[in-house]
């Protein structure tokens, strides 16, 4: 794969104001509030330990700091260090974009060749890990580069069929691998040489990410295949077990939920609906199943108990122990969303909504709202330090002040 830095006519940031925040200098490092390193968070479920530096109140002003043009895609945001990462496609090139996170200035961006494919664009979120982030495009180019600089570490086309609307595992890291979801069942590297560690059969991939599941020191991935979620053994690479999740057009773009230490939460569009599963190392069963969330391509967040997400295009909170509906809320279509401190952060399908919701089983509660985008996104905004970063499928980015008093 043969990388350039982006041109001067490809998308840039639009500075709109510089934000002033305040910093805590420990023994000469800077802390931050809450960094977002990885697709789903630094815990990988969507949830966000933020509390004290971002308000609803702030949010519903709808300040935009800063702006920026990125190209097409569904790329969210990986926030480390005072930057911000984002991939986007123009004209058949993808570009990998580092900006600053409080001023939107441009640190760095390299480009590659990948064609845009249709509902254009990369799907996959980078991850930052130390001094390292990794990509992966819809065709199969994973990238190490420096975070800081862009330069090249290593990079890697991985050997995989590519599904009907491409790659769009986000690249994880969980100790000296870095591990995508392409073949059958998934495929490590190291994540500081690229030395291939171990690689499913040849079969088409699932579109969701892969998620880790720890019991003891025994570590298993969980992977979507087309048509099946399935436990890897994650030291060999071995297939443990397979639960058969059929879906129209194969689509599996929701990831696995953990729920406790051996339950696993799954759901996906299509009318297919969602599942509790009991899995171990020897094998996997179903605990219930319905139709009451449909997750079509953002994933749910577990809050108390319960299960908030986007059954098909109305957000939706369930039962985790039954899987009962406790209340739908339509307008907001399928669109993507996190947790933090108590509340959803949701952008909405249509219009650029920045909404935030109680996460409360009682009844859908809306306590702010803001609209800092228009057109069409799927992509789920990201809080890091004060700020929610939010983009629309056309490639155009707002940093909302969301800082409160």
């Amino acid at each position: 794969v043969t990388m350039r830095h982006a041109s001067p006519n490809r998308p840039s940031p639009i500075r709109l104001g510089v934000l002033c925040v305040s910093i805590v200098l420990v023994a000469g490092t800077l802390v931050r509030a809450e960094d977002w390193p990885m697709w789903r968070g630094p815990t990988h479920d969507g949830i966000s330990a933020e509390a004290a530096s971002w308000s609803p109140e702030a949010v519903a002003a709808g300040k935009v700091l800063w702006r920026a043009s990125v190209g097409k895609g569904h790329s969210s945001f990986a926030v480390a260090g005072g930057k911000v990462y984002t991939l986007g496609n123009a004209d058949d090139q993808d570009s990998i974009f580092c900006f600053d996170a409080e001023t939107g200035e441009e640190v760095w961006a390299t480009s590659y060749a990948c064609r845009a494919g249709s509902y254009p664009g990369p799907r996959s979120t980078p991850t930052v890990d130390g001094t390292l982030v990794y990509t992966l495009s819809r065709e199969g180019h994973l990238h190490c580069l420096d975070s800081a600089s862009g330069e090249e570490t290593w990079t890697k086309k991985v050997a995989t069929e590519i599904p009907r609307w491409g790659l769009a595992s986000s690249p994880i890291v969980e100790g000296d691998l870095v591990v995508v979801n392409a073949g059958s069942s998934g495929t490590a590297f190291d994540k500081k040489t690229g030395k291939l560690e171990w690689s499913a059969a040849a079969g088409m991939p699932g579109y969701a990410s892969p998620v880790a599941m720890r019991t003891g020191s025994r570590l298993t991935f969980l992977i979507f295949s087309k048509d099946s979620l399935i436990g890897v053994n994650g030291k060999t690479g071995k297939p443990l077990w397979s639960q058969p999740w059929k879906t129209k057009y194969d689509v599996l773009a929701a990831d696995p939920i953990l729920v406790g230490k051996s339950n696993v939460f799954i759901s996906s569009g299509y009318d297919k609906g969602c599942a509790m599963l009991t899995a171990t190392s020897r094998g996997v069963s179903k605990v219930w199943q319905n139709t009451n969330m449909r997750n079509h391509v953002g994933t749910c967040v577990l809050h108390d108990g319960h299960l908030y997400g986007f059954d098909d295009k109305n957000l939706a909170c369930i039962d985790v122990k039954r899987g009962d509906t406790k209340w739908t809320q339509a307008g907001l279509g399928k669109g993507g969303m996190m947790f933090a401190s108590g509340k959803l952060i949701v952008l909405s399908e249509n219009g650029g909504n920045l909404v935030i919701v109680d996460a409360s089983p009682r009844a859908y509660a809306e306590v702010a709202r803001a609209q800092v985008l228009d057109g069409h996104t799927w992509t789920p905004p990201v809080l890091a330090n004060g700020m929610i970063y939010c983009r629309n499928d056309a490639g155009a980015v707002a940093c909302v002040d969301a800082r409160g008093d």
